[in-house]
This record gives C-alpha cells, sequence and structure tokens, in this order.
C-alpha cells in the first residue's frame, strides 16, 4: 500500500528548512532550567513570543501547553515543532538524565505542528529508558507524516567532555542509526571539528544546540557561521536570543548568518 505519510514528512522539512538551512527558537527552558533562566520581562511566554515571531524567525519548538497558549501569536506566521520530552532541575540530581514525557505526537497533529522533538541523553543510564520514549515517538510521527527531531546529547558519568569531537560524532551517529530526520547536537567548538560532525550524520541535517549564553554576541554568530560553513543547516537557539537585549535583532542577525551567509561583522547591526 502507498505510503502517503512520506509526502507529509518531505513537505514538513521544506517548511522547516525553507532555504535548506533553519533558525529554530527553543523555548522549553521554563521546565528544563526554571523561570529563574528568563529575564524578568520575559517571564510570561507570551512576551518574547511575540518578539520572536515579529522577527521573523523559522519555526519555534515549544512544549505542547507552551504552544496552546501563544497560539494567536504563532499560527500562520511561523512553523511549530512540539516537544514531547523534558525534564525538571527540582528532581534528584541523579536522575537528571532522564526525560519524561510532557506530551504527545497526537498533541503536535491537533496543534498543527510541522515536526516533533525528544531528547536521547546518550550514555546515560536511562539511556534505554529514552530510547523507548524515542522509537514511540518516531512510530507514531512515521506514521502521521511527521518529522523527527532528535535532541542528541551524550552526557553520562562515562563522558569526561560532551563537546569532544569524538563524543559528539557518536551521539549524531546514534542519532541517525535510531532514525532521526533532523540532528539537534553540541558544537565542537570549530569548523574544522564541526564538519566531522556533519560528516557522521551522513547526510541527515544537523543544527547546532545553541548552549549556553556567550559572553559576546557577536562570538555567537561566529559560531554559527562555522556551522554553516562546515555544513550544518542551522542553529536551535535559546538562550542567546531571550537573554539578549534585543532578541528580535538577534533572531534577525542570526537568520542573516544562516541564511544569507553574511559574516557576523556586518550581521551584528540588526542586533544593536
Amino acid at each position: 500500500m502507498m505510503s502517503y505519510s512520506i509526502a507529509g514528512k518531505e513537505l514538513r522539512l521544506k517548511r522547516l528548512l525553507p532555504s535548506g538551512r533553519g533558525v529554530v527558537f527553543a523555548f522549553d527552558h521554563g521546565v528544563e532550567h526554571g523561570p529563574s533562566d528568563f529575564p524578568r520581562e520575559y517571564i510570561n511566554p507570551r512576551t518574547i513570543i511575540g518578539k520572536i515571531i515579529e522577527a521573523g524567525v523559522d519555526a519555534v519548538m515549544m512544549l505542547p501547553a507552551t504552544a496552546f497558549m501563544t497560539r494567536d501569536l504563532w499560527i500562520g506566521k511561523t512553523s511549530l515543532i512540539v516537544k514531547i520530552t523534558s525534564k525538571t532541575n527540582l528532581r534528584p540530581e541523579n536522575e537528571r538524565l532522564l526525560q519524561s514525557i510532557f506530551g504527545y505526537v497526537e498533541d503536535a497533529v491537533a496543534l498543527g505542528a510541522e515536526a516533533v522533538a525528544a531528547t536521547v541523553y546518550w550514555g546515560s543510564q536511562y539511556e534505554d529508558a529514552m530510547l523507548r520514549q524515542w522509537f514511540e515517538v518516531k512510530r507514531l510521527a512515521e506514521k502521521y507524516g511527521y518529522p523527527s527531531l532528535q535532541l542528541s546529547y551524550p552526557r553520562g558519568p562515562a563522558i569526561k567532555n560532551m563537546y569532544d569531537v569524538e563524543i559528539v560524532k557518536y551521539g549524531v551517529r546514534a542519532a541517525i542509526e535510531s532514525g532521526a530526520d533532523l540532528i539537534k547536537t553540541y558544537y565542537t567548538g570549530s569548523l574544522e571539528s564541526f564538519r566531522e560532525v556533519v560528516e557522521a550524520a551522513s547526510g541527515i541535517p544537523v543544527l547546532m544546540s545553541g548552549g549556553a549564553v556567550r559572553e559576546r554576541f557577536i562570538d555567537f554568530l561566529r559560531d554559527v557561521e562555522n556551522v554553516i560553513r562546515a555544513g550544518g543547516r542551522g542553529v536551535v537557539v535559546g538562550r542567546n536570543v531571550f537573554r539578549h537585549k534585543n532578541p528580535g535583532g538577534a533572531i534577525k542577525a542570526i537568520m542573516k548568518v544562516v541564511h544569507e551567509e553574511m559574516p557576523p561583522e556586518e550581521a551584528i547591526k540588526y542586533a544593536e
């Protein structure tokens, strides 16, 4: 029997990566890190989402309930990725390398999303549990024609440096072997090393995790430039935007680097 879902996945991937590349605003930090992660003026999700949508971001990634409460801001204006898993830092420290279910693929379908996302902490003592979550998400996403974004994060007691290129490559290889359609992973610190990460992905689009706030925003733009030059397909960024003094301008600057390959020294003017 013909599988129409293949066409649906291809369509949604093109919407997420309109130029073959994409900039995704990640906004799951209220659960993952807690409300203190946000500047006080952005404690209401609607405030920051409004600014980001106005700036023209390619997609936003949120948990289902946050996507619903901000729906009037993003519907018809950008693409949505629904993150299915998350975890709090309120749980015991030895259990923080385990993600919990925060929604379902059916929620993403009901919200009109373009993709679903789930985290796998490769190397965690809970790796097996998260793989069971991942494959359940992946199975239903395939049924409905939805791409699956894997947040491929090597973390665990045996991993000394989660940004080491060999460790990141291992996580990326595990991501493609587990059927990821898109991969979000760590930046390894240089163009040359990230090129190895992209090669390990074997054609599956790799998006850089925005990570912790860079002291100087232009250094973050230079990281993004290196990712693009290495063959990466874009960035999934949160803190380097919503902690910036001008979040909308920061997104515009990132978009210029990703889609137009504008030099960071020129793109930075959009964020000033």
